[in-house]
């Protein structure tokens, strides 16, 4: 009965032959849209992509079936009109949800889709009409579906975004060129010499020593992905995943990180130059406004569909070219490596325990030559420049993919695999300040930079508790939990 009644709803617009084009592309495109959104929206959450994709979803397949309609009622093609609708329809339909599912375009399932679009034409023509409609059924399901996302985005508190104090406007009474260097998924040197790691790192941990630069034992992260991590470093707060689900993602994270957040405000307030620089446009993917003076991406190149995963870009070349354009400072650069990484996402895709180790050790010489190659060229051209490196959280070595943390474990090798990261500072004339003691975690790492610079340890009165979080899947019930107290033991507490 409710069939019958959904049915005669559409029957009005199908009987009319101008608008019958229309509906059908509509139906061909708004589900899968609905579907993209739904599963995508912190990467493509900006007004340029919704125009982008109601471009592309409903208006090009509305006016590709409007004038394929009008040709093929001409005679010449009078015996294949009846299955031109129902071809583009299906066509269009099993196109986007491929584009949906796989962020990408490919010749070969497009060439499936193709044939299965012209086999689906054929065999249920009769059927199209109902067709049509499961589709703007799937299209109301999908509405349902997304407004949580949405409501969530629209109304997730900012109050984690405000500071305690004035430190946004603290005074730097130093003004070194600032390099902030983020190797992706490095461990601390501690964790590497133990646990599930055991690998030997000695020959760069005797550059880094004969540069200058003091190590950190046992530091380590507060989030167990880099968006989440990130923006927490760059708010020198905590965020708690605000009543998040996604491991790897947070709420307008990379609006946080690249255009607006305190750390860019208290340098920008020291009349600091910024630079962005990255071999993925991870942080770049929903194309938030540049709050860096320069990049070496250029938001128009990057792609409205995309994992923000791609083909390296060298950050080397660039990098000395800005140090030599830009000799006078102060300077501050985010310099993004993506080694040496994580292991494989994916079950599906794991070489095995052993085998991603072993991918990692050899992502990890990748990782050891880049930072030499940059640090000696900062060296080169500014002996008393703050360097920083500082991984934005472990390697999950000792697991078979990244899923496997989804998983409630308490085994400290296994939570330190997620959250040990390198930290090493290169301190302007050798000089590190008493209360260097208090770097334990990334959130704090700002707060502790900026008390050093402005010679004002007050700021020190709010830093933030060095615990780390984690959102659980599985083996407990779903939620943000803290993995590790502020002395790094193995708690797993309920938020």
């Amino acid at each position: 009965m409710l069939a019958k009644k959904k049915q005669g709803l559409f029957s009005f617009f199908f009987k009319k032959d101008k608008l019958f084009p229309i509906i059908t592309a509509i139906a061909a495109g708004l589900y899968p849209l609905l579907f993209y959104y739904t599963n995508n929206y912190k990467l493509i959450n900006s007004w340029g992509h919704f125009g982008y994709f109601i471009s592309i979803f409903l208006l090009l397949p509305i006016a590709v079936f409007f004038i394929a309609n009008k040709i093929s009622k001409i005679i010449f093609f009078e015996k294949i009109q009846p299955f031109v609708l129902p071809f583009l329809n299906f066509f269009f339909f099993f196109f986007y949800l491929n584009i949906a599912l796989f962020a990408g375009f490919s010749w070969m399932r497009t060439f499936i889709v193709f044939g299965m679009a012209a086999l689906l034409a054929f065999l249920l023509l009769k059927y199209f009409k109902k067709i049509v409609v499961f589709q703007f059924l799937l299209a109301v399901i999908g509405v349902f579906t997304l407004a949580p996302v949405v409501s969530k985005q629209l109304n997730y508190s900012k109050e984690w975004l405000k500071q305690p104090d004035a430190i946004e406007t603290a005074l730097f009474k130093k003004k070194p060129n600032i390099y902030f260097i983020q190797p992706d998924g490095y461990v601390n040197f501690s964790e590497l010499k133990k646990g599930h790691y055991n690998i030997d790192n000695t020959e760069f941990e005797n550059y880094l020593k004969e540069n200058n630069f003091k190590t950190y034992t046992d530091f380590r992260s507060n989030y167990g992905a880099t968006l989440p991590s990130n923006s927490a470093t760059f708010m020198m707060k905590h965020h708690y995943y605000n009543n998040g689900s996604s491991f790897t993602e947070t709420i307008n994270a990379r609006n946080v990180i690249i255009t607006e957040n305190s750390v860019l405000k208290a340098l920008k307030n020291n009349n600091y130059r910024t630079f962005f620089l990255t071999e993925q446009p991870y942080l770049l993917a929903n194309k938030p406004k540049m709050g860096y003076n320069f990049s070496n991406f250029n938001l128009k190149e990057i792609e409205f569909i995309t994992k923000g995963i791609g083909k390296p870009r060298d950050v080397i070349e660039p990098f000395q070219n800005y140090l030599e354009t830009y000799t006078e400072g102060p300077n501050f650069f985010f310099v993004e490596i993506f080694n040496p990484g994580h292991i494989i996402n994916r079950k599906a895709e794991s070489k095995g325990v052993a085998g991603e180790r072993e991918h990692y050790i050899e992502s990890l010489k990748e990782a050891n030559r880049k930072l030499t190659d940059l640090t000696t060229t900062i060296l080169r051209n500014d002996s008393e420049a703050l360097i920083v490196i500082m991984a934005d959280h472990g390697g999950f070595v000792g697991m078979k993919s990244i899923e496997d943390a989804y998983r409630k474990n308490t085994d400290p090798d296994f939570v330190n695999s997620i959250f040990s990261s390198i930290l090493a500072i290169h301190w302007p004339y050798g000089e590190a300040p008493e209360f260097d003691d208090k770097l334990k975690t990334s959130v704090n790492l700002f707060r502790i930079l900026i008390s050093y610079l402005s010679e004002n340890d007050l700021y020190l009165a709010n830093l933030q508790p060095d615990d780390s979080y984690i959102i659980i899947y599985y083996g407990a019930p779903k939620g943000t939990y803290k993995y590790l107290d502020a002395q790094g033991n193995v708690v797993f507490k309920k938020h």
